[in-house]
């Protein structure tokens, strides 16, 4: 399983980490920034970050961007998280400037002085998506100055609904593509166990199936 770990995105919890080596995976690092392409791996875990601090170097690395858009194409499974989430929509906007991104997800991200999120939350999943059972109650937090300028699809779309907290829009989160869940929640694998097993045995999945 690929970690994307660079100077955008560095905002990973420990224990998740280690969660996932427990069920068995291998990580390795991946950088956004400077690698030409995606290494082959069976998944990729995207975490948060600051990738507004590192927009028009992300936007420079054209071929690498590319790749994660093929990846999510083919079907490989990513579990992103707010930072995560943001480098796979279609573009920031920073001071009047626009720095595409991967474009997995048709949403054009802004950026506030205020804090758009901040503190604990909770969802319920409620539509199909990669990783969780619809059903599963989630306990995260988020913590963001991102906005949604403009997202091609509708709240209903999204696959938890947020019983506390902000979410993406409109009390929903939780954006689904192929194998690809994008979220603005931070989840903590101690404190939903589900997480790790489900992304490596999906990440197995893939393997398997020769993807």
């Amino acid at each position: 399983i690929g970690i994307l770990q660079d100077a955008a995105f560095q905002f990973y919890y420990s224990e998740n980490l280690a969660a996932l080596e427990r069920c068995g995976a291998g990580l390795v690092a991946v950088n956004a920034i400077k690698d030409n392409a995606l290494a082959e791996v069976d998944g990729l875990y995207i975490g948060g970050g600051f990738p507004e601090t590192s927009a028009r170097e992300l936007a420079a690395n054209e071929p690498f961007r590319r790749s994660i858009r093929e990846a999510a194409e083919r079907g490989v499974p990513i579990y992103a998280e707010c930072g995560g989430l943001i480098y796979l929509g279609a573009s920031i906007v920073i001071d009047n400037r626009e720095y595409p991104l991967t474009n997995v997800f048709p949403v054009r991200f802004g950026m506030s002085n205020r804090p758009q999120a901040h503190g604990y939350s909770v969802f319920k999943v409620e539509r199909s998506n990669p990783f969780y059972p619809v059903g599963l109650t989630v306990k995260g937090h988020e913590f963001r100055y991102s906005t949604i300028i403009e997202y091609q699809g509708s709240a209903a779309e999204l696959a938890f609904e947020m019983t506390r907290g902000t979410g993406f829009m409109n009390g929903r989160d939780g954006l689904t593509y192929k194998n690809v869940l994008a979220l603005y929640t931070h989840i903590h694998a101690e404190g939903t166990p589900q997480w790790a097993s489900s992304l490596v045995e999906k990440c197995l999945e893939f393997r398997q199936a020769g993807g």
